[in-house]
This record gives C-alpha cells, sequence and structure tokens, in this order.
C-alpha cells in the first residue's frame, strides 16, 4: 500500500473488487489474494478518516 495514495483512489479500487466479486469475476486463485487486498484498502480507508476528524476536530478546537 502507497502511503501518498489518495483515499478517493484506494476506494475506487476498493469498489472494483467489491463489484467483481459480486459479479463472480475472480477464479478461485485470485479470490484470497483480492480479499487481503481489499482488507487492506479497508484498514487504509479507516486510517485516513480517522486522521482527517482528528486534525478537523484539533482546527475546531483551536478556533473557539
Amino acid at each position: 500500500m502507497n502511503e501518498n495514495q489518495k483515499y478517493e483512489e484506494a476506494l475506487a479500487q476498493l469498489e472494483t473488487i467489491v463489484r467483481k466479486m459480486e459479479a463472480n469475476e475472480f477464479d478461485i486463485d485470485e479470490i484470497a489474494a483480492q480479499l487481503k487486498t481489499a482488507q487492506q484498502l479497508i484498514k487504509f480507508c479507516k486510517d485516513k478518516l480517522a486522521k482527517t476528524e482528528a486534525e478537523l476536530q484539533k482546527i475546531n478546537a483551536e478556533a473557539e
């Protein structure tokens, strides 16, 4: 996972994986690897959202 990756890019990649899984587009050999990638993308997105929320709360606290 690239630390410089943008949230929107990671989310788009995750959505593609989910869409392909739902459409049974992965063969049996790809499913585990794609699931692992999806888990990493979910963690990345959650971490990015948490970091952004913390930054926003800090900015709001400084403004008060």
